[in-house]
């Protein structure tokens, strides 16, 4: 089944970036945010070089006539509004629509809303995301798609324009097992620059000279050279991911270490640090926070 129509809800930094991405290869698009914030930081990814693309004022409205819906959205509560809440989506999108949601929002959560929408002939497909806005905008994001075979390759045709792969995961819900074991790595490997970083400064290494040193050497990992902006000026660089979401991810994967019976000592420690960068007002800033915080734990001056 072709398609033709894509809505998208929800216009933060990656949605708008799909949304534009999206629009910019002509295809036919519809959009819905709660505030006007997000229609605004989809004209700036856009930047004149397309017409902002219909607006829907419900999600109810935006998925009417649509194919295939994309949802990015903060966390399963809000997914869940959006879809199943006062003019949600599933109550308006016609039968045999695929909704992929590209949010991290759990295992649990995507089961049960794909059992919502199965029960009103809706497919839903996990399909959250790894990368960065920089990785839309360079169409080499990575989707890790759970859901019906035939449903994840309309939406494999769909998303060329902003990913590289789509890797088909399994039953719903495996997508967001996939992307809940990549999250571990991400903010484990995250707190490693960030103890490394502090560790390199307090014994006389000056900041972007070891920042140098980490993105050229075993450890230069794509997450590490693409933090080094933030790690070298926190204020500089825009918030790619906040030490909130970061947290949310981090009780995410703690749950389903639960219900798996799986040990993760680390991500619990992990989890313990950006609790406390939290508490200490840095909840709104990106991740690479933690260094900032256990510079300030630290102290001014390192012993002599």
């Amino acid at each position: 089944m072709a398609v033709n129509r894509i809505a998208v809800l929800g216009l933060g930094r990656m949605g708008a970036a799909v949304a534009a991405a999206l629009v910019l290869a002509g295809r036919d698009v519809v959009v819905w945010n709660r505030s006007e914030s997000g229609h605004d930081r989809l004209a700036g990814e856009l930047d004149l070089r397309a017409p902002h693309p219909q607006r829907a004022t419900t999600p109810a409205q935006a998925v009417l006539g649509a194919d295939l819906v994309l949802t990015s959205l903060a966390d399963g509560a809000a997914l869940r509004d959006v879809l199943t809440g006062p003019d949600g989506a599933l109550g308006a999108a016609r039968p045999g629509t695929v909704v992929a949601d590209t949010s991290t929002v759990g295992v649990a959560t995507a089961r049960d809303l794909a059992a919502t929408a199965a029960a009103a002939g809706i497919v839903y497909c996990d399909a959250p995301v790894s990368g960065s806005v920089a990785s839309v905008r360079s169409a080499s994001l990575l989707v890790l798609a759970g859901g019906p075979e035939d449903a994840v390759e309309r939406l494999r045709e769909v998303t060329r324009p902003f990913a590289a792969a789509v890797v088909h995961t399994g039953a719903v819900g495996s997508g967001q097992a996939a992307k809940l074991a990549v999250n571990a790595v991400v903010y484990g490997l995250n707190a490693a620059v960030a103890e490394a970083l502090v560790l390199a400064e307090r014994g006389g290494v000056p900041r972007d000279t070891a920042l140098e040193i980490f993105t050229s050497s075993a450890v230069a990992a794509p997450l590490v050279r693409y933090k080094r902006a933030a790690f070298a000026d926190l204020d500089a660089e825009p918030v790619a991911m906040s030490v909130d979401l970061m947290r949310k991810d981090l009780r995410l994967i703690a749950e389903q270490a639960e219900l798996t019976g799986s040990s993760l000592p680390l991500t619990e420690r992990v989890l313990s640090v950006a609790d406390e960068v939290s508490s200490a007002g840095r909840g709104s800033s990106d991740m690479a926070a933690v260094a900032a915080h256990l510079r300030d734990r630290a102290g001014a001056e390192p012993p002599r």
